[in-house]
């Protein structure tokens, strides 16, 4: 049953060492300040599931937290490569990342499969590709009503997912809109739920098609306005696209990227530091 506290206390009790941490959003709601959070707590050897991975992994993989990354596209949208995620994999800095790649609907799909509690998912998908040569976790089955050849994939039930969502009542209840991905089924997927908001409310009135996720699978839920920033958060703040583009320039040397990391985000205490710091120096 969910609580309501602070983001520190949520990650310090819900993510462990060694833990499958899926942290999901769609270019909408990622959940940037519960990265900066694990980063800050120094969790260690995680395998970090996401589809599009893009700045928040490229941090928790050059601090040197995840050991293993299961994903579905990965890269800086809009601007090019993540660097600190090309040098884990290719010169092991700083420290070798094995990695596992799908197509997103095979993610998709496979977290479908551990909400529903399924240990795979089935689906038409990889014909003609070469992903099976490299991913021995892509296997076939035979569907036996029709004699149809089609994927397999195991099911992701994450031991803690994360996710950022517009707003939450006083009860635990999460309401999420816009364009979401599959926040919902990772939630739904994990042993651990753990939902940053960007304010906690009353009640909420929740319109056609809006994602209400509710109190009895989510474990914590902290309040924190701009927690998805860079990203955006559908009828509170847009993308950042400016930051997206300095980042390539952060990221791309070990030492401007450490530098970064110490001053905006191991230095403070929590994120509305961060946010300050980001503010003071005209980031956003």
């Amino acid at each position: 049953m969910a609580e309501i506290m602070t983001l520190a206390e949520a990650v310090s009790s819900l993510v462990r060492d060694g833990d499958s941490v899926s942290m999901e959003g769609f270019t909408h709601l990622i959940p940037h300040a519960a990265g900066h959070e694990i980063i800050r707590q120094g969790r260690r050897d995680l395998t970090i599931t996401r589809m599009t991975p893009d700045m928040i992994y490229d941090q928790l993989i050059g601090m040197g937290c995840a050991r293993k990354m299961v994903f579905s596209w990965g890269g800086n949208p809009g601007v090019g490569s993540l660097h600190r995620f090309r040098d884990a994999v290719e010169q092991g800095w700083p420290l070798k990342l094995e990695v596992e790649e799908h197509s997103h609907a095979a993610l998709a799909n496979a977290y479908e499969a551990g909400a529903a509690g399924l240990p795979m998912a089935v689906f038409r998908g990889y014909l003609g590709t070469s992903y099976p040569d490299v991913n021995p976790n892509i296997k076939s089955v035979t569907c036996p009503f029709t004699g149809e050849k089609l994927a397999a994939v195991p099911s992701i039930r994450p031991d803690v997912a994360i996710i950022h969502a517009q707003r939450a009542d006083r009860r635990g209840n999460v309401h999420l809109h816009g364009i979401v991905g599959v926040q919902k089924e990772a939630v739904m997927a994990a042993k651990r739920a753990i939902v940053t908001v960007e304010e906690i409310v009353d009640e909420f009135d929740a319109g056609p098609n809006d994602v209400i996720l509710p109190r009895f699978i989510v474990d914590a839920v902290c309040e924190v306005p701009y927690g998805a920033h860079p990203s955006f958060a559908h009828g509170f703040y847009k993308r950042d696209n400016a930051f997206y583009k300095k980042w390539d320039g952060i990221a791309r040397e070990r030492e401007s990227f450490t530098n970064w990391m110490q001053e905006y985000v191991l230095d403070q205490t929590d994120w509305s530091g961060t946010w300050n710091k980001l503010t003071e120096a005209g980031y956003v």
